[in-house]
């Protein structure tokens, strides 16, 4: 039986996948007569991890891309596997830092997802938890839009979400839900060290079962007219106002 693939395009995905890891590459595409120094350095770094390198046309990264923007690179990988909730449990009890858990309730847009995943591995996010139905999983898209940062988190499939969150405050995680109604904005509440931070679908934010098992809800505070931002783009937002929080803990001791 052959085994499932997927595809991993653009140079910065394609060299992020190189860094986290190679052994589920199974080969490198490269256009014709690679040019500049982004093409040439992932060559030499795929010949000496000791993939095997092809060139072919940019036409046919194109079709096999469905018109991707590739940038004269793709490769071809083993189907990614998302892991099951319970390692997510067991990882945690052996672990006592202060990690945060991204929570994404029923996000279906890819673009969204990547964008999200890309946000979260630059404030340092570990792990990130998505339904096991009724949600995008990690797809060519996803990890295109992710700029490569999806092969530097760990994804987690729980069965229940709810339960899931649940199992996650035994284990010394409080929950926070940024909801566009709560009258507390992102900015007033001082966070816990062991945090999951929950993010809601694109149209419908977090499911009112969902919302009922934070332990805080906020808001971003909002001044023009539009009442609503993006879930990628709010999402960032709270995950870069979590890290400032953070960092002010680093340098001073104490909250501003």
């Amino acid at each position: 039986m052959k085994n499932e693939q997927t595809l991993v395009f653009g140079i910065n995905p394609v060299r992020e996948k190189l860094k986290a890891s190679s052994h589920d590459v199974l080969e490198i595409l490269i256009a014709d007569r690679p040019e500049g120094p982004a093409l040439r350095s992932i060559d030499v770094e795929a010949k000496r991890l000791g993939l095997r390198v092809t060139y072919v046309s940019p036409d046919l990264l194109s079709r096999l891309t469905g018109g991707g923007k590739h940038q004269g690179v793709l490769a071809k990988v083993e189907a990614y596997v998302h892991l099951a909730f319970t390692e997510l449990v067991r990882r945690l009890s052996v672990s006592s830092g202060s990690d945060w858990l991204l929570i994404l309730d029923g996000l279906t847009d890819p673009r969204n997802f990547g964008a999200l995943l890309r946000s979260a591995e630059a404030v340092g996010v570990q792990h990130v938890v998505i339904p096991k139905n009724r949600s995008v999983g990690v797809t060519p898209t996803v990890v295109k839009a992710s700029a490569g940062a999806v092969h530097h988190l760990n994804i987690y499939r729980a069965t229940n979400l709810r339960r899931a969150i649940v199992t996650l405050k035994e284990r010394g995680f409080w929950m926070v839900g940024l909801d566009a109604q709560a009258e507390a904005t992102i900015h007033e509440v001082e966070y816990p060290e062991r945090l999951g931070i929950v993010l809601g679908s694109e149209g419908k934010g977090v499911r009112p079962i969902i919302l009922r098992e934070c332990d805080y809800l906020v808001s971003i505070p909002m001044l023009g007219k539009i009442a609503s931002l993006n879930v990628a783009v709010a999402g960032a937002v709270f995950l870069y106002e979590l890290l400032r929080q953070r960092r002010t803990i680093d340098k001073t001791g104490a909250k501003r």
